[in-house]
């Protein structure tokens, strides 16, 4: 019913005699006093007073409409009448609808013609007199459109109340609520200049009772007058909000309630929710003003203000803050929508503002508003990464340098934000580990267990888990710790790929031993909850790197941080820790590593060299696999053999230079560990690392490193840039080189080119030659390395295998098996026409047929110095310097030419022959190719002429020619754990002694400290 002071209202004579007047569509004219009286009287008892029978439902309503235009005090009356007849109309339509039956017949039809003339006269006292009119008609049409929607929302036909689009398509087509809807707006239009606000009450008091069947009157209205609905019905429920307390309402939208003790809240959260469809810029604008002005000092109303307006109100707006925030509570959609520029509004201006309007708030309601603000935060379905930013930033200590341009907060509102902060992360805690409200988890069947509830917050922080890492490894005071733990919380939330990739960022941004201990704390923490984690956090790292995700910086460091994982499982055994029942992290990294060596094999080859040092450092320390593809081993053994030679480059380099060469030598060190620990591994591996270094230490481009020199086919050294002249690409200049003629090796015949004609001799080339120190050092690295494979137990369960030495300082035994791998790779790449059985020795005077290739071994070993080293690592592992026979008898052949052409009046004029016989026999010495007597011979080379010295190499070929190289007459020696030759067996070796004791007898003055070494 309508109030009793609405009833009472009468205008004055004026405005209804112009309204009157105006009605010149109709015929009827003013009735009499007379007329009047029956027209109460009929109107009142509902029955004709002239006729004396029953009104119908048409004629009763027409009876209506003209007391309500010619008695305005009967207008209470008359349009509580008028609702029935809305009703019935409305009842009618829906019936037609719901029988399929034409719409435009029956009831309906009678009926439209009197709601269409209660429309158009509603209308002209509005556009006459609104003050009077307005206030009555918005209220009366927009209670009425919720009662109708109640009512019916029931029916066939009508659709569910959250299909909007389709609930109002059927209340728009309705002539009654149509007509009632234009009334309304109408009546709003004419009362925005000067009171908007008892419009909006009543719609938002409709909109409590009748939702949500009323919510397609607010999505229409809304949308023709969004400014003003958005902010009146956010002044509307301010003032509410205020008059109910904030206490209250705060305490209701915790628990979940929205009874009648808040009547309006609700219905503003629903009216703004609608109008976000397609006005939430709007909305945006109007919160974000509504907090800057409740922070702003007060001001005077300007003119064109409402009486209305909070703004010029203290009480108001000290509660905006809290409504704002209760607004936010209630409607997820309205905080998502503010919460980006919220963030960015809060500068410390806006805080110290912040800061004053809360300190005048009761503790207790203090402290709700943080829970509210808590409870928002960690419901915010964006914006979360700015948020946690923001309030980081904010309760960092002010003694903490801050990155970036954010100044240092006032102090309160650092404690503030600290506590808030603090708060949030207890809430995520409990949030994350109470997820199941309480529902036990089936461990058999995890489908079938309650399905756990959504974070939003912490939902959203999953796409930012590389810069929450990167911003908690700054280790900033009291920062870092919040960050950490906020990273525990997010990795137990999203599970084991969340965790993976966290300790994958982790593992991958730390820098220092402190940063990477925050992945230890990370991974301490989750393993009780997580198995399996560090080998997932692994394999995560490996699909980085073949994805080329990582720059050479990141991953450099990625390889040192896993390194630094493995490695500090020494310290721990150094520092005496106990060994639990479960592996400790660094053996689970370890393991975990191992298993992708394949991957991080081709890593040694990177082209930075500051990712390939890394990486060797982390194979280095690894453990290998139990088992593993012998193709992955393959390439992993040559991809280390490769580093190993491009870290000497790199150390002779860093030499020239005057660099710092620790790093390069720390890479070689690596490199030399890594091809130890490989060649122990399987006789596989063993094999493949010797031939790639032999192979390796006489390529061409590694010369150099080991005072050698480029050589051509022929074994001659190549001539230089700058002498050689660039003359083309020239038939004639193919043809001349020597090697590309007709081989006539094995014959008598062999060609020599000593130039060309009409060019003169070949130009001897001066090549500069390398840093002896440089040279020595590769040579020295080169030999640790060849002689720890060959000391390995490669070849595990062979009779034999190396066995350690007693004594510490007593070298270490050679396997013969890996000589002997040594030993065929150099006959292989010195000369690789030799069939491997040449190994017994013909006459001297057969040599000539081979002088061909005799010549090329003698110049590869001009060319590669480091053959005489490699030769007396196989003449350590006995019996395997006999499989070098070919290239032994070749050099010393060409050794013996020269001795005997030689015109030098002293060996010691002719160095390098000279040094290479002494090699030569001292090699052939230690691998028992000679007996005792003959391996000294060697020592007297210095004193004699070069004819002596070849009779003396005469005599060493003619005891190798009689007693051939064969391995056959070596034994093991199960006491030494070496293969030893017994050359008691051989026959008398006196007659080979004479031409030594001979020029012993002639040279006694020089020779006679020696005689003691050729006694038999």
């Amino acid at each position: 019913m309508l109030k009793d002071q609405t009833m009472s209202v009468v205008l004055d004579g004026s405005p209804l005699k112009a309204m009157q007047s105006s009605h010149t569509h109709t015929a009827q004219t003013a009735l009499s006093g007379q007329e009047l009286s029956q027209e109460i009287k009929s109107f009142i008892s509902g029955i004709d007073t002239v006729q004396g029978r029953k009104l119908s439902v048409r004629e009763h309503a027409r009876c209506a409409v003209r007391l309500l235009r010619s008695v305005p005090a009967c207008r209470g009356a008359v349009l509580e009448h008028l609702r029935g007849v809305y009703d019935e109309h409305v009842s009618a339509f829906l019936h037609n609808l719901e029988t399929e039956s034409d719409a435009s017949s029956g009831v309906s039809s009678n009926l439209e013609d009197i709601i269409q003339e209660v429309h158009g006269v509603l209308s002209e006292f509005i556009c006459l007199n609104p003050r009077a009119w307005a206030p009555l008609v918005s209220t009366w049409a927009v209670d009425l459109l919720g009662q109708l929607s109640s009512k019916h929302a029931g029916r066939r036909v009508a659709p569910h109340s959250s299909s909007l689009n389709e609930l109002l398509q059927l209340w728009m087509s309705c002539a009654a609520t149509r007509s009632l809807m234009e009334a309304y707006s109408q009546s709003l239009a004419a009362m925005l200049s000067w009171c908007p606000d008892a419009c909006v009450d009543a719609l938002l008091d409709t909109s409590v009772q009748h939702s949500p069947h009323f919510d397609w009157v607010v999505a229409h209205i809304g949308s023709a007058f969004p400014g003003t609905i958005i902010s009146r019905v956010l002044a509307c429920g301010l003032k509410d909000f205020c008059s109910h307390g904030a206490k209250e309402q705060g305490l209701m939208v915790m628990v979940g309630d929205k009874g009648s003790r808040v009547p309006k809240i609700g219905s503003v959260v629903g009216i703004l929710g609608h109008l976000a469809v397609h006005h939430s810029d709007s909305i945006r604008k109007e919160l974000l003003r509504m907090f800057q002005e409740s922070l702003s000092p007060s001001s005077p109303l300007s003119p064109t203000s409402s009486s209305t307006s909070w703004e010029g109100s203290p009480q108001l707006r000290r509660a905006a803050v809290p409504f704002l925030l209760q607004l936010a509570a209630m409607s997820p959609n309205l905080f998502g929508a503010v919460s980006a520029e919220l963030v960015e509004l809060l500068r410390p201006p806006v805080l110290l503002q912040l800061q004053a309007l809360l300190q005048g708030l009761p503790r207790e309601e203090l402290d709700n508003m943080l829970g509210l603000a808590v409870h928002l935060i960690s419901q915010s379905p964006s914006g979360g990464s700015r948020v946690l930013r923001f309030l980081a930033d904010t309760a960092t200590p002010a003694s903490v340098i801050i990155s970036g341009p954010t100044p240092s907060p006032h102090e309160g509102v650092r404690e503030g934000c600290d506590r808030l902060l603090q708060m949030l992360l207890l809430h995520l805690h409990k949030l994350v580990f109470n997820r199941s409200d309480g529902a036990e988890v089936n461990p058999h069947h995890p489908a079938l267990s309650q399905p756990k509830r959504l974070i939003p917050f912490l939902e959203e922080l999953q796409s930012h888990v590389g810069e929450l890492c990167a911003q908690t490894l700054r280790l900033e005071r009291k920062r870092h710790l919040w960050l950490h733990q906020l990273l525990c919380l997010l990795s137990v939330y999203g599970g084991p790929s969340v965790a993976t990739e966290a300790l994958c960022q982790l593992l991958t941004q730390a820098h220092n031993p402190e940063e990477l201990a925050l992945a230890w704390q990370l991974h301490t923490t989750l393993s009780s909850c997580m198995a399996g984690l560090i080998p997932a956090a692994v394999s995560r790292c490996v699909a980085q790197i073949h994805t080329h995700t990582l720059g050479p910086r990141q991953l450099r460091q990625l390889l040192l941080n896993l390194a630094a994982a493995i490695e500090s499982q020494d310290g721990e055994r150094r520092g005496g820790a106990a060994a639990g029942v479960q592996a400790s992290m660094a053996i689970q990294m370890g393991s975990a590593v191992s298993g992708h060596l394949h991957d991080f094999g081709p890593l040694l080859l990177h082209g930075d060299s500051a990712v390939s040092h890394a990486t060797v450092r982390l194979l280095s320390c690894s453990p290998l696999p139990r088992a593993s593809s012998p193709a992955h081993l393959l390439l992993l053994s040559r991809a280390a053999v490769t580093h190993f030679f491009m870290g000497l480059r790199r150390r002779v380099e860093s030499g020239k230079v005057g660099r710092d060469g620790g790093q390069a030598c720390e890479a070689v060190n690596c490199s030399v560990v890594l091809l130890s620990r490989l060649a122990a591994y399987s006789p596989l591996t063993l094999k493949a690392v010797l031939q790639l270094l032999v192979e390796g230490a006489l390529h061409k481009g590694n010369t150099g490193l080991f005072g050698g020199q480029m050589a051509d086919m022929s074994g001659a050294p190549l001539p230089s840039a700058s002498v050689s002249r660039d003359i083309g690409a020239s038939l004639l200049d193919i043809n001349c080189r020597f090697g590309t003629v007709v081989n006539f090796s094995g014959s008598v015949w062999s060609v020599f080119h000593a130039g060309v004609i009409g060019k003169g001799l070949k130009v001897r080339t001066e090549t500069q030659l390398p840093d002896p120190s440089g040279v020595m050092q590769n040579v020295q690295t080169l030999l640790t390395v060849v002689v720890q494979c060959c000391s390995s137990s490669g070849f595990d369960g062979s009779i034999n295998s190396s066995r350690p030495p007693s004594d510490p300082g007593e070298p270490l035994a050679i396997n013969a098996e890996a000589a002997k791998v040594i030993a065929v790779t150099l006959v292989e790449n010195v000369c690789p026409d030799v069939a491997n059985g040449e190994l017994s020795w013909p006459p001297e005077e057969h040599a000539r047929t081979t002088v061909e290739r005799d010549i090329h071994i003698r110049r590869c070993f001009e060319a590669h110095p480091v053959l005489f080293p490699l030769l007396q690592v196989v003449a350590a592992g006995r019996p395997a310097l006999c499989y070098c026979s070919a290239v032994l008898r070749g050099l010393l052949a060409t050794l013996l030419a020269h001795w005997e052409a030689s015109r030098e009046t002293l060996s010691t004029d002719d160095p390098w022959h000279l040094q290479a016989s002494c090699l030569l026999v001292s090699c052939m010495g230690e691998g028992q190719l000679l007996p005792p007597v003959l391996a000294n011979v060697h020592e007297a080379f210095p004193h004699l002429t070069p004819f002596e010295v070849r009779l003396l190499l005469l005599a060493v070929w003619e005891y190798v020619r009689g007693n051939g190289p064969m391995p056959q007459k070596f034994a093991f020696s199960s006491e030494r754990g070496l293969f030893c030759r017994d050359f008691s067996r051989d026959g008398d070796v006196a007659r080979y002694v004479a031409p030594i004791q001979s020029v012993l007898h002639k040279n006694i003055d020089r020779l006679g400290h020696l005689c003691w070494r050729f006694q038999l």
